[in-house]
């Protein structure tokens, strides 16, 4: 770690957001298919922890079999964003603490009114900002996340009093960084003042920049993401056979939380709905309890070494579908497949949630956002919900490495609700699937 002549430099994270649930339940909805956060307490039951004892003897970690991202990976993805600058023109990008930052570096950080910050330049080297008191913790974050690679780039610490402004104006001035990328999540303060305190405009935005760094996954990432899916599948097949009659949904959600953590999965999120509640994209559990015959709609997913899964499943309990909600099961499902039958190089992501809507009207279920009142899909990687996305407005050309959620779904308030939903991958040929598909609304 070095020090900087001009100043002194030390060297030294859209749908969903985890919601901890002491006892037990983990409930996500944000960005996309949910917008609001229901934070619930599970309750323990002699019914509950007889379905656990049950369960847990067959699921077994699988966390090591696959190896975390390492510190060479990222000095490679730094390397790789100071080429993209340079196409660009951009000379730096800005990243506050975020999944951008994370992807850079390994090095993760809480936001507050301080500014702690990372700049990679375009020759791919970094630069790190961080207030005074603070530069001790981050030097041990960064030797922790960088270990012996020598690119970890130096510290530039600001006091309380003089804000991080003018010492950052500084060290873009001292590097001659005319045309600043600013990460997409970056807040519009820090920009707005760094201008002020360069002497004029330099900031640009770093949404394309970014979305084809992180957009396009790497063999390693797309291995991490399709074992995560596939682990979350297996807590969803190995649940559901267990459930029993008088179970709660939050109950159902604390079975689904602990089977993808006995699994291996972390950051375990859940929205178990059944019934009528299901109807709704953006629904919450109530505390409905399961009946045999009824419609249930289980939306979750964890993070395997920071890379995420996102899978929903829906299902009649110890019955049989009706006609008509057979017939919903079926047109969902049809969309889901043709949307993944269209999903190619080349294709606007735009054509892709086209394709899914127009099932689903062609059945019957009403024009436009009638019955299916959301987007097709979102991108997927470090976040739940990262570019690019898959709705009818987005013209961006699909590559290969995106990886998507396919979810289509058809909702009629008071009836019911039905989302099928797999994560998917761009290739140079036929799209790639994590998984495996749902066979029929008997099980999931």
């Amino acid at each position: 770690m070095g020090r900087n002549s001009a100043r002194p430099h030390r060297s030294a994270p859209d749908r969903r957001q985890v919601l901890g649930l002491g006892a037990g339940l983990a409930l996500w909805s944000s960005l996309g298919c949910r917008s609001s956060s229901v934070t619930m307490e599970t309750e323990s039951s002699d019914l509950l922890e007889s379905i656990w004892a049950e369960l847990e003897p067959g699921l077994r970690s699988q966390r090591q079999e696959l190896s975390p991202i390492s510190s060479e990976e990222r000095s490679r993805r730094r390397r790789r964003l100071g080429s993209l600058l340079q196409e660009a023109g951009i000379d730096a990008l800005l990243t506050e603490p975020s999944a951008t930052m994370e992807y850079l570096s390994g090095v993760s950080w809480g936001r507050s009114e301080r500014l702690f910050g990372l700049v990679v330049f375009a020759d791919g080297s970094c630069s790190w900002i961080a207030p005074s008191f603070e530069v001790s913790r981050a030097e041990q974050k960064i030797e922790a996340a960088f270990g012996a690679a020598p690119d970890a780039g130096s510290i530039l610490g600001w006091d309380e009093h003089e804000y991080p402004y003018r010492p950052l104006a500084a060290l873009l001035k001292e590097r001659r960084v005319e045309r600043l990328a600013v990460e997409p999540e970056t807040r519009l303060f820090i920009v707005e003042r760094l201008e002020e305190a360069f002497g004029k405009a330099l900031s640009v935005s770093g949404t394309p920049i970014v979305r084809e760094l992180r957009g396009r996954k790497d063999e390693h990432e797309l291995a991490l993401l399709r074992r995560a899916n596939e682990l979350t599948q297996q807590a969803l097949r190995a649940v559901a056979p267990a459930l029993r009659p008088g179970l709660s949904d939050m109950q159902l959600g604390t079975l689904m939380r602990r089977a993808q953590e006995q699994l291996g999965l972390e950051n375990i999120w859940v929205l178990p709905l059944i019934g009528p509640d299901a109807a709704y994209p953006h629904g919450s559990p109530t505390g409905r309890s399961l009946n045999p015959g009824d419609l249930v709609l289980v939306d979750t997913g964890g993070s395997l070494h920071g890379y995420q899964s996102d899978n929903t499943r829906t299902w009649v309990f110890d019955g049989q579908p009706s006609a008509e909600i057979e017939r919903g099961w079926n047109t969902v499902r049809d969309a889901q497949k043709k949307a993944f039958a269209t999903l190619r190089a080349g294709t606007p992501c735009r054509e892709v949630d086209r394709a899914a809507r127009g099932v689903i009207e062609a059945a019957g279920f009403g024009q436009g956002y009638t019955a299916f009142g959301h987007r097709l899909g979102h991108g997927i990687g470090m976040q739940v919900h990262e570019e690019p996305y898959l709705d009818g407005g987005n013209d961006l050309v699909l590559a290969p490495g995106m990886t998507f959620s396919d979810e289509p779904g058809i909702y009629l308030p008071g009836r019911f609700g039905i989302r099928i939903e797999d994560i998917v991958a761009v290739t140079d040929g036929e799209a790639d699937h994590f998984g495996t598909w749902q066979a029929s609304p008997l099980a999931p």
